[in-house]
Parts: structure tokens; sequence; C-alpha cells
């Protein structure tokens, strides 16, 4: 039986705050592993065109190959349509029962959770890990959302501690699409991925 962290996100691309929020969860929750899965097709990033899926896989495996104990999971990009996070643990709880699953987020995450597609699943099915992000709009304290998430679902909440994550692959994307610089923020493998195939080159509308 083995503790499993799940690592999700579009990974558009994967950057050092990712990995560093593996690297919290894996030691603080001493975790066996730590799976990067990037998504297939995420339903709630349609407004952007989102990097081809292998293209991020591709990236993601660079980024994690010389990690301990991390590896890069092909297990959404796999599936054909949209990829729900409630799907991918049900899938993965029938496929290696064995494991306990820790879902590692943003504190945000925990605010928008309810309006995530079968969010009861989500909190069924993995411990939630979740690291500290800024959330504008919010009608309670971060302690209070947790309680109420603990109560109405039954829901295992944990904190990550460590630093918040001071970029975001959204900007990221923005500084190559401006011929900036990215080497602070990403693996040099990833910066060479990005290059080699000309990512970004368009500035987003």
């Amino acid at each position: 039986m083995g503790k499993i962290g799940i690592m999700g996100g579009t990974f558009d691309p994967i950057h050092n705050g990712h990995l560093m929020l593996g690297e919290q969860a894996y030691d603080e929750y001493s975790l066996d592993e730590v799976w990067f899965m990037p998504s297939g097709h995420p339903p709630h990033k349609k407004r952007r065109q989102i990097t081809e899926p292998k293209l991020r896989l591709a990236m993601t495996a660079a980024a994690v190959k010389y990690h301990p104990g991390f590896s890069c999971s092909d297990f959404e990009v796999a599936r054909e349509g949209n990829t729900y996070t409630a799907q991918t643990l049900k899938l993965l709880s029938e496929a290696y029962p064995e494991h306990t699953y820790y879902f590692i987020v943003g504190a945000d995450s925990l605010y928008e959770i309810e309006k995530w597609y079968e969010p009861e699943l989500v909190l069924k099915l993995a411990v939630i890990l979740a690291a500290p992000r800024e959330y504008e709009v919010k009608e309670r304290s971060l302690d209070q959302q947790i309680d109420y998430l603990r109560r109405k679902y039954d829901a295992d909440i944990r904190m990550l501690h460590c630093k918040e994550m001071d970029i975001s692959s959204a900007e990221l994307r923005s500084m190559v699409s401006n011929g900036e610089s990215i080497d602070p923020y990403v693996p040099k493998v990833v910066n060479k991925y990005i290059q080699d195939h000309g990512l970004y080159q368009e500035i987003e509308a």
C-alpha cells in the first residue's frame, strides 16, 4: 500500500513552483511517490488555446525525471474527451485500490471545489493537501472554509506549509512571447523544450 500524491494541472508550462509544491507534499506527509499528471482536455480552460497534450506531457516528464519520488503520468492525457478530477480519482482507485491518494491543490481551490464536477467524490476519494495561495473573493476565512468542507463532506483536508508560488504559467507564457528570459522560474530542460518547439510565441488575447 502506497501513499501517492497527485499533482494535476495543465502544466503549460510546468515550472519550479509546481516542483516545490510536489517536494513539500512528498517531504511533509512522507509520501511514497508524487505523480505529476498533465490534464488532457480540462473543461475549465476552454477560453484559451492549450498546448497540445503530448507536448505538455513531454515537458512534465523532462522536468521530473531526476527528482526522487517524482514521476510523470499520462493517465489523463491518454483519455478522450474532458478530463475531470472526480473521474480520474475514481479510475485510479479502481485500478490501484491498494494506494491512498493525496490530491495537491492551491488553497484557493478549496473555495472553488464545490463548483467542480462531483466534488463529493473528490473529497471522498483523496486526502486534500492545500498549499497557501491568495483568493480575492471569499466569504469566510480559509480555516472556516476547511471546517465547512470537513463537516459537510467528511473531508480529510490538510495544509502544506510552504511559501506561496510567486509565478504562474500564464505569466511565463507572456514572458516568452515578449522575449523575456524565464530561466529563474523553470528547469533548464523545460526552457530548452520551449525554445526547441517554439512554444508561446504568440501573445494571448
